[in-house]
């Protein structure tokens, strides 16, 4: 054997040299150097970062007093409010896992997820006691519970043992500022519908967090202290991680309870508002306001879009609104938006037209993926880049989830061959864009949520008169995509549409349950399996 390599001699890991990545040093940062430039500003609250970073303490403290700390899950059902962004430093200093729960579910998903995740408290907004409330009585054993009693909502039921502040008056101000061990510890978890109706938790790690929470700002090109509109949930992959970016740049997050075109454009303009995200529906939302509530807006506004590919018609919108949109596209599985359809100059000069149709590609890796291709589901090979051959896209990288939750076999699958398979069907471009044109997954996407069909269609199975269902993705100019069904009612029955579509909303989420319902056989092959793709292509056409 040779000499050893010199450098191999003395060049080790130190704590001078070597530190875990986690966000959580972004929040510190930002305290230290703009102590006094405002974080948070929701109705009249303007907080700074300095007193944000107090409040995020004294959380972390209120939550280890209670016996919560490594590994254990908070869980966090609650609109775009300061205490959610508070959730996402707290409760990992704490050494705990956030779950920042979708409020658009029903009270039986929300069970579901809180015995999964095996959670030890659930902290609800009042406007969702509804469904939290039952949810938690539903409970094998039940949880405690910490209200949000939030000024700017009227309404709801506080059912916890105490409201937010009064669990922060229990917290210490000096909670020690201590970063984990190691970076691949859980960071978050985010459940994901999946194919299937329960759905699947995906764990964030503290190192994926950290890079795409970075990755945002540089792609997005933020810039020193950019003013942030909460448009998009921070339920939805962690608010695709910007509550961490937001601390990276220093900038501003403006709060916003509901997403009305008179509030997102209030805001826009009260608060120069530089950026914000959503999906398409918030897009043609905004679009499609009245002239009235634009007035006044006069400075630079940029969009970050995905949830579904955005129509060129709803790009070209924003466009001559003098506003940036920016396509990205991600999953749950790889903490929101890693791939983004990257702006070249040589297509300034082009007209608007043109220019939505080349911005409504998902585009190339961002920053802080290794890789993305469009390969062969079975073989992996890439498929030629021609614009018109189909494959699955797959990807690599660091801020690729360590996995779904109590799930080996799910996991397994989703990292086959060394790569995470997406599930979503694309062509790839001379230039190295990727364009989705498919789901082979049977997911609907609806203003942005995911749609499980299996889910729905138990449902409808459920109803007394119905034979067989089949359930698939229609086109919708609002939603982008809405659950249609196809429905074979049996012998005598005689429910309606309308029958049918109260009868879901009786029995799940209402953004679940299917805007249209058809009544006829149902395409089988030879050995019974029902043909989806004929289904889909009859949806196109109603």
């Amino acid at each position: 054997m040779g000499a050893a390599s010199p450098f191999s001699l003395h060049l080790d890991k130190t704590a001078a040299n070597h530190v875990a990545l986690t966000p959580l040093t972004f929040l510190e940062r930002a305290a230290s150097v703009w102590p006094d430039r405002v974080a948070v500003v929701h109705g009249p609250i303007r907080r700074t970062w300095a007193e944000t970073f107090v409040r995020v303490r004294k959380l972390a403290s209120a939550l280890a007093k209670r016996g919560i700390g490594k590994n254990d899950t908070v869980a966090v059902l609650a609109a775009n409010t300061p205490e959610l962004f508070e959730a996402h430093f707290g409760v990992p200093l704490a050494g705990a896992v956030l779950n920042a729960m979708n409020t658009r579910l029903d009270a039986a998903a929300i069970t579901f997820m809180l015995e999964h995740s095996e959670a030890k408290i659930l902290i609800c907004d009042r406007e969702f006691s509804k469904i939290g409330k039952p949810a938690v009585a539903a409970m094998k054993a039940p949880i405690p519970v910490i209200d949000i009693d939030d000024p700017q909502y009227a309404g709801g039921e506080l059912f916890g043992e105490c409201d937010y502040e009064a669990l922060l008056d229990t917290g210490d101000a000096d909670f020690p500022w201590a970063m984990p061990a190691d970076e691949w510890d859980a960071i978050t978890l985010n459940y994901t519908s999946g194919t299937t109706g329960n759905p699947k938790g995906v764990v964030y790690h503290h190192r994926g967090a950290y890079l795409n929470a970075v990755s945002n700002a540089l792609s997005w090109s933020m810039g020193d202290g950019p003013v942030y509109l909460w448009t998009l949930p921070m339920f939805h992959c962690n608010g695709w991680c910007f509550p961490w970016t937001l601390a990276v740049v220093a900038g501003t997050s403006v709060c916003l309870r509901a997403v009305r075109p008179d509030a997102v454009l209030a805001a826009i303009r009260d608060e120069k508002v530089s950026h914000f995200c959503g999906a398409p529906i918030v897009l043609n939302m905004i679009n499609n306001a009245p002239a009235e509530l634009k007035a006044g807006i006069a400075h630079k506004v940029k969009v970050m879009t995905a949830g579904a590919a955005p129509p060129a018609a709803v790009i070209a919108g924003m466009e001559r609104m003098g506003w940036e949109v920016t396509h990205v596209y991600g999953l749950t599985e790889v903490y929101g938006p890693v791939t983004l359809c990257v702006w070249h100059d040589k297509w300034d000069g082009l007209e608007i037209d043109q220019k939505s149709v080349l911005k409504s590609r998902q585009g190339v890796r961002g920053p802080m993926l290794e890789a993305v291709m469009v390969a062969d589901p079975t073989t992996l090979e890439a498929v030629p880049k021609d614009g018109r051959t189909m494959g699955e896209v797959f990807m690599r990288g660091n801020n690729v989830m360590k996995g779904y939750l109590k799930n080996r076999t799910a996991t397994e699958e989703a990292f086959s061959g060394g790569w995470f398979h997406t599930g979503d069907l694309a062509v790839w471009h001379a230039d190295g864009y990727l364009e989705i044109k498919d789901r082979s997954k049977d997911i609907v996407i609806s203003g942005g949520e995911n749609i499980s069909t299996i889910e729905v269609e138990d449902v409808l199975y459920r109803h007394p008169d119905v034979l067989e269902a089949a359930v698939v993705s229609r086109p919708d100019p609002k939603w982008g995509e809405t659950p249609c069904a196809f429905v074979t009612l049996k012998d005598g029955a005689t429910a309606s549409e309308a029958d049918i579509i109260a009868f879901c909303r009786e029995h799940m989420a209402h953004f679940k349950a299917p805007r249209t319902v058809v009544f006829r056989a149902l395409p089988k092959t030879s050995t019974g399996k029902i043909q989806k793709y004929v289904l889909r292509q009859i949806a196109k056409e109603l």
